[in-house]
């Protein structure tokens, strides 16, 4: 399975000390040099930035299509516009971002996406973790994730946690 990611999903997942997921339900996660740098630039440290230049299942690709990256810019950030035409250049099987315009133009380009929110259902659904509530909740209060409440309730209600204290 080829997947792509931008910042988001692995900087909120290394926030929570949960970013062993992507490599449990995926192997490896390419992302664009744009999203490398966003993690790891030294003037605005952020989680995630210690994993992506050590752990060998994150890996670093460059994306050729340039004219692509231009035009996703006019909507988007640049990591987001250079996960978006890495994951078109290297037919990926699914891209993994939060925000809503890049998932807007992910489904425009017919790209699979799913959100750090999609990949705690799937590591419930696999057995990887016991409960997501504690993990949203926690995503929430700490890292700064905002989630609607009618979407955090959904989400809950589909992984059968909805009566949870």
């Amino acid at each position: 399975m080829i997947i792509v990611s931008d910042t988001s999903p692995i900087n909120n997942l290394a926030a929570i000390n949960h970013l062993h997921l992507l490599n449990q339900l995926y192997g490896t996660v390419f992302i664009p040099e744009a999203v490398y740098r966003e993690l790891t630039d030294p003037s605005f440290p952020v989680a995630g930035a210690t994993e992506v230049q050590t752990f060998d299942w994150i890996q670093t690709r460059a994306v050729s299509d340039r004219t692509l990256v231009e035009a996703l810019s006019n909507e988007l950030d640049i990591g987001e516009a250079e996960a978006i035409a890495l994951a078109v250049e290297i037919q990926a099987d699914q891209v993994l971002i939060d925000e809503r315009r890049g998932r807007l133009v992910a489904n425009r380009l017919n790209l699979r996406y799913t959100g750090i929110l999609g990949i705690l259902v799937e590591a419930k659904s696999q057995g990887l973790i016991a409960e997501v509530k504690p993990l949203l909740d926690t995503l929430s209060n700490e890292a700064g994730f905002w989630v609607a409440e009618s979407l955090y309730v959904r989400v809950l209600r589909l992984v059968n946690e909805v009566n949870l204290p």
